[in-house]
């Protein structure tokens, strides 16, 4: 078996176990603000991953999934359907947008205390490779590059089963106490 196969087999074996354990909580929603000023970013993270809180609705809408969270750490997977293109036939890149942020974005989150918060204010993402349904899963792997009491940055790549590189991208966040907290 060649080793596209063996990763391949991996990352579907990794989002079968992410969605049962996701599937035991509340599905998709949106967190309660008690919840998220409740909890560290990892903790809230490491709750959705265990399915203890709902997970982004629209995470279900446009196919990708939350597999692992670390200390400033984040991946995401996501399947590129023919349901995501735009009219020359390929991903559209949006979709390439929207995982890289999620996987930037909850990396950031995983650093933010208990009662702090932030939110996307810069978001540049590159695209390098068109992106079809042969290609079966890819994964957006974010990582803090630095993360200060008013901002934060990330980077993150969309990767393919081979370690093909699909896109890239960075991001600045600003970091805030969070209201009530």
């Amino acid at each position: 078996m060649s080793p596209t196969h063996n990763h391949l087999d991996q990352w579907l074996a990794d989002e079968q176990a992410a969605l049962e354990r996701m599937k035991k909580g509340p599905g998709p929603g949106v967190t309660r603000l008690e919840q998220v000023a409740a909890l560290s970013g990892l903790e809230l993270m490491q709750a959705m991953l265990n399915g203890e809180v709902p997970f982004a609705p629209i995470a279900q809408t446009l196919d990708f999934l939350l597999i692992a969270v670390g200390k400033g750490r984040a991946v995401f997977q996501g399947t590129p359907g023919p349901q995501l293109f735009n009219p020359l036939g390929t991903v559209h890149g949006g979709w390439f947008a929207t995982l890289l942020d999620s996987a930037l974005g909850c990396a950031v989150h995983t650093l933010m205390p208990q009662g702090r918060a932030y939110t996307t204010a810069e978001l540049g993402v590159n695209m390098v490779k068109a992106l079809t349904p042969k290609v079966q899963r890819v994964r957006a792997e974010g990582q803090v590059i630095h993360c200060g009491r008013q901002l934060a940055t990330a980077e993150a790549r969309l990767v393919g089963p081979d370690g093909t590189l699909y896109a890239h991208a960075t991001t600045t966040c600003l970091v805030f106490d969070l209201p009530g907290a």
